[in-house]
């Protein structure tokens, strides 16, 4: 049963900035110096105040054209440095001070949102070398979050907004930052119907989407090619498939579709370009609503290379990496570090504007249904 909330409060939202010592700062100045962005909701920015002036001044020095938010007007949760951590800090670099205080950050967020102070953090990019430098032997902020929430089940999944077409990418990894070597024997019928029902609560509960559509990856080349190109499909993905959609009538499942081509109706849909016609030779307009019913609400990629290649193709400064299945919203932007352009003005807040805008959203929808 749907229950709506009619005492809705103001959405307070952690954004962290990531590696002290990429472009995290820099895209985080940039994306609230738009004021539509937080017209709905309050910002808390985790970090360093020092570390965020610092870099503020910098930008201004350099003379940069983007508009950039005094650090004077923004609610900063300053997180107390160790004063040598502080000093070591490297701009550009891999290090383990810049790991340890992106560290920090994070931990300081998820302490913060567990304990009902925002209802979504917005992570900034960090270095997982860095991080391993300082001693924090994670894979990614994915999985520091899950542990320090207490959940066993969570997603890694890219949401985009095509700005040709509107419609929604939404693209969940099976298996995540794991040795492709690795990928056939991590995948299970017990994790694909883990990562399955944590998609559809999601499309449910986030995207509205009550009966949503799922297009599910092959493995192998060609699906396998009944058993000729690998036999993944035929022993178990398909039967799995069958028996999944059979338990689950409400949800509608396709494949496994060849890795090949499980990307040619999500490409279609997001760019909605004109093509020539073979026979008439005529320039053809499609139409964008067409385009958009033949694809998915979501694609279920097994590794995450299969997932992210074309999510980033399609999408780079506009996907937004979402986890889900944890007890509060988290978004990020989908690029990393960037410690080649790090403090040089040049940094492009598309992805972290999305990431904030897609937060204020599905926190919004949480509020009114739950």
């Amino acid at each position: 049963m749907v229950m709506v909330n009619h005492e809705l409060s103001k959405i307070r939202l952690a954004v962290t900035l990531g590696d002290p010592g990429g472009i995290g700062p820099e895209v985080v100045l940039k994306a609230l110096a738009d004021p539509t962005i937080t017209q709905s909701c309050e910002v808390v920015v985790v970090g360093s105040r020092s570390r965020l002036e610092k870099t503020y001044c910098n930008l201004l020095a350099a003379g940069i054209d983007a508009p950039l938010i005094d650090p004077a007007q923004l609610e900063i949760l300053d997180v107390t440095l160790d004063p040598q951590t502080q000093q070591d800090i490297q701009i550009g670099v891999d290090h383990p001070a810049n790991g340890a205080v992106s560290f920090d950050y994070l931990e300081t967020a998820i302490a913060h949102a567990l304990a009902g102070d925002f209802q979504g953090i917005v992570t900034g990019p960090i270095s997982k070398a860095a991080w391993q430098a300082a001693g924090h032997d994670y894979p990614g902020q994915t999985e520091l979050l899950a542990e320090l929430a207490g959940v066993d089940r969570v997603g890694m999944m890219f949401v985009a907004r095509s700005p040709y077409t509107n419609w929604t990418l939404r693209a969940l990894l099976a298996t995540t930052h794991i040795p492709l070597s690795e990928v056939p024997t991590r995948l299970t019928p017990d994790l694909l119907t883990e990562k399955l029902e944590l998609l559809t609560e999601s499309l449910q509960r986030d995207f509205g989407i009550e009966q949503p559509r799922i297009a599910i990856a092959g493995l192998n080349p060609h699906s396998g090619e009944q058993g000729k190109l690998g036999h993944e499909e035929q022993t178990w993905l398909i039967p799995w498939i069958k028996q999944t959609q059979a338990r689950l009538p409400h949800i509608q499942l396709t494949g496994p579709i060849p890795p090949d081509t499980l990307w040619v109706h999500p490409g279609k849909a997001w760019f909605g370009l004109p093509y020539q016609d073979s026979t008439s030779s005529q320039t053809i307009q499609p139409n964008p609503k067409k385009l958009i019913n033949s694809a998915a609400d979501a694609y279920l990629a097994l590794y995450h290379d299969q997932g992210l290649i074309p999510v980033k193709l399609m999408a780079f400064d506009r996907a937004v990496n979402t986890s889900i299945g944890l007890p509060f919203v988290r978004t990020s932007p989908d690029h990393g570090t960037a410690f080649n352009i790090a403090g040089q003005g040049i940094a492009d807040c598309t992805s972290m504007k999305a990431a904030i805008q897609l937060a204020i959203e599905l926190c919004s929808r949480r509020q009114v249904v739950f």
